[in-house]
Order: structure tokens, then sequence, then C-alpha cells
């Protein structure tokens, strides 16, 4: 599973073999059900999460109903909004599949950074990166339709749709199942 850490970082560092060392010595793997919640509305994040094996999902519950804002995989980086800012989670993160995830905290980050100062370089180009790929989602989120928007998934994240159920696309993608179920029936004519 280390390997998976440092592909992911060999997009940014060289790591040396000694680096690799330290970082195995510190990161904490853990395994997580499907189901189990990451983190509820109303709590502080203390953790951020590197998805190692699995599917997680963060979504909002608005009067009742799942308001999913995004789907993590294999590795991606999950960084809480309430792990930055310290305020209470306003959304859940959620296990859609059984998992195997390396979880880090600001302690454990600014040891391995003590012993790894290389790495410390890197937090705002992994940070600009994810906030380039959030605002590329939101923009297209807003000016494409419904259709355009699944074609996008279907061409970027085509695994993802057989691997999490229509209800939850339909969700991600802000309309209704049926709305999704025509949708599909379109594009595959």
């Amino acid at each position: 599973m280390d390997e998976v850490i440092f592909d992911f970082l060999s997009k940014y560092i060289d790591l040396t073999e000694e680096e690799k060392s330290i970082l195995s010595e510190h990161k904490l793997i853990r395994s997580f059900k499907k189901g189990t919640l990451l983190l509820k509305e109303g709590e502080l994040a203390k953790e951020c999460f590197f998805i190692l094996k699995g599917c997680i999902y963060s979504y909002y519950l608005v009067e009742g109903e799942v308001k999913v804002t995004e789907f993590f995989v294999e590795k991606q980086p999950i960084t809480p909004v309430s792990y930055t800012t310290k305020k209470e989670s306003e959304y859940y993160l959620e296990c859609l599949e059984d998992c195997i995830i390396s979880i880090g905290s600001q302690e454990r980050s600014a040891e391995i950074m003590k012993k790894v100062p290389r790495l410390a370089a890197l937090g705002p180009t992994v940070l600009e990166d994810e906030l380039a790929s959030q605002r590329m989602k939101y923009d297209n989120f807003i000016k494409l339709t419904p259709e355009k928007r699944y074609q996008n998934l279907q061409n970027q994240s085509p695994d993802l749709l057989n691997r999490i159920p229509q209800y939850l696309i339909a969700s991600y993608l802000g309309i209704k199942p049926e709305s999704l179920s025509r949708i599909r029936k379109r594009i595959l004519k």
C-alpha cells in the first residue's frame, strides 16, 4: 500500500529510499467497512485522508435529502474543510465501499515535515492542484446541462458509473434518478 502513496507523491517530488522509509514508519493505515461515517455534520475534523482502496463520498443532508457533492477514489487525498478551518463540519464523509485509508493529522504531519522537510513545499502545490480541480468541477456544474455533466463524468471517470448507485450519481448531478434514466437512454441511442 505504501506504493500508492509514493506514486501519488511522485507527481510532485522524487522521494529517496530514506524518505520513503520515514513515510512508511509514520503513516496510519486503517480499514473501514462500507457505510462507515468518517465525518458527520457538526463534528470537528481532526484527520485528513488518502484513499488507498475504495470509494468515499461527501454529502449534505438538506431537509432529510442527501445532496452528494463529491466522490473520492484511489490515490485521492481528502482534506475536510473542517480540518482546515477548525469549525464544525457542515457535511458528511461516508465510505461507499470497504476502504483502506491512510490517515493523517496535524501532529503527525508536523513530525514528518521535520524528518522530510522537502515535503513541506508540496503542501501549497497539492492544494493548488486540488483547488483548481474543484474550481473546474464547480464551473462545469454551473455552466453545463445535467446531460453534459453526466457525459463529462462518463468520459473522465467511467469506472465510477459502475461503482456508485445511480441515485447517488443523480444527486451528484443535481437531478432526480428518473431524469438520469432518461439521460442514459438518450445517450445510448
